[in-house]
């Protein structure tokens, strides 16, 4: 049996009239407007931290900023390797491994370097 049509034709005990169905539709509509886990989390995120609109400029500085360091991670990896091989060839194993490890720190370092100054642009403060 359909509950909406029993709730139509059936007066509510208290002598109310329709009520059952009035309030089954209001529950339906309470329904309809519950937000998802993911939308309240991302309006407790928006509340807590604002996203920050860039402007053009901004948006210019950090693309030639990612450019730039994306350059000098590229410069550093071929200098490296082109040790590393030299060092294969010689068959210095500890020496690769060294040159490996420079490799590895010379990128954290240049990322670390490049999310410093890209945060300062987001700030306005370069």
């Amino acid at each position: 049996m359909n509950i909406q049509k029993f709730a139509k034709v059936t007066p509510s005990p208290g002598g109310e009239g329709w009520g059952e169905g009035e309030r089954l539709r209001n529950y339906s509509k309470e329904l309809n407007k519950m937000k998802s886990s993911y939308e309240l989390a991302m309006e407790r995120l928006n509340k807590a931290s604002p996203t920050v609109k860039l402007t053009a400029a901004q948006k210019k500085q950090l693309a030639e900023l990612d450019s730039k360091y994306a350059a000098k991670i590229a410069e550093r990896e071929i200098a490296l390797k082109d040790e590393m091989n030299k060092f294969a060839n010689a068959g210095e194993n500890e020496q690769i491994e060294l040159a490996q490890r420079q490799l590895t720190n010379d990128r954290k370092k240049l990322q670390d370097e490049l999310e410093d100054k890209k945060e300062r642009v987001r700030q306005g403060k370069s």
